[in-house]
């Protein structure tokens, strides 16, 4: 039988939230004074962070919440809500007895827009019945709608990737260099995981070469990213059906309609009577 809370005057009750991160980092937080220890992570006491308003419905119109809180706390820094880290990571929300440890979520989704300003941050989230108003039904394209290497596409990302480290950063470019030979043509397109560093666990997109055999990255990199800095390059694709047949070999599993006229075919004319 669950447990009814806030049924007497006198409760032992704290409010707890946990963070999941996409890069595999598990962040716990509790407005009580103290650290509580469940489900094998620690919440930090955090006063200076709460969930500002929870609502919740019983029909099919997702949920909302807001957490606010102070860039007090070493575990959320300015730097790391401007690198990203916490876009599109998990939140769980609930209350917590910090004697006997009995808890209950309250709210799940993910963080929407983050807002930075007067030292502070504002964090919206998303429940996860927002995604029963997506759209299901794929609509048709001329390319492959499958990410590569994802579901749909099937092939193994094993095949199509390598390990390499860093030998020289070019601000100026946004360009990284490798101490291995690459074949810059097969990872245009493709995206760049760092494996070490200050940038441990962020992807890159590849967006071109440098045309001395570097790279081309679409996100600022960090200047004092070390020689020998651990990387994973993932190879390209343009989705189209000629490369998807021709260099992959994965026509059979091509997620797009190349040969379905488009919509220019409702206004052609008839060539005259000649």
């Amino acid at each position: 039988m669950s447990r009814v809370w806030f049924a007497g005057d006198l409760e032992t009750a704290a409010t707890f939230w946990r963070v999941l991160r996409r890069d595999g980092v598990t962040l716990g937080f509790t407005t009580h004074d103290r650290d509580l220890w469940f489900d094998g992570v620690l919440h930090r006491a955090s006063p200076g962070m709460v969930p500002a308003a929870i609502r919740k419905s019983a029909d099919l119109e997702p949920d909302s919440a807001e957490v606010r809180g102070a860039l007090t706390h070493e575990a959320i820094t300015g730097e790391d809500l401007a690198a990203g880290r916490f876009d599109g990571a998990q939140v769980r929300i609930g209350v917590v007895d910090w004697e006997t440890r009995d808890r209950e979520v309250l709210y799940a989704g993910i963080i929407g827009a983050i807002r930075e300003e007067d030292g502070g941050f504002s964090a919206d989230l998303v429940s996860r019945k927002a995604e029963l108003h997506r759209d299901p039904v794929p609509r048709t394209s001329p390319t492959c709608r499958a990410a590569f290497c994802g579901p749909g596409c099937n092939l193994n990302p094993m095949r199509f990737s390598r390990e390499v480290s860093l030998s020289s950063v070019d601000p100026a470019t946004n360009s990284v260099q490798f101490a291995e030979a690459i074949d810059v043509d097969l990872y245009v397109g493709g995206t760049l995981l760092w494996l070490d560093g200050p940038e441990a666990s962020f992807v890159s997109g590849i967006v071109a070469g440098n045309g001395s055999g570097g790279l081309v990255l679409d996100r600022p990199i960090d200047e004092t990213m070390q020689n020998g800095t651990r990387a994973r390059l993932r190879e390209g694709c343009d989705h189209t059906l000629d490369t998807c047949g021709e260099r992959f070999a994965n026509a059979a599993n091509f997620r797009g309609e190349p040969f379905l006229p488009g919509n220019d075919l409702l206004t052609r004319y008839p060539p005259p009577a000649g």
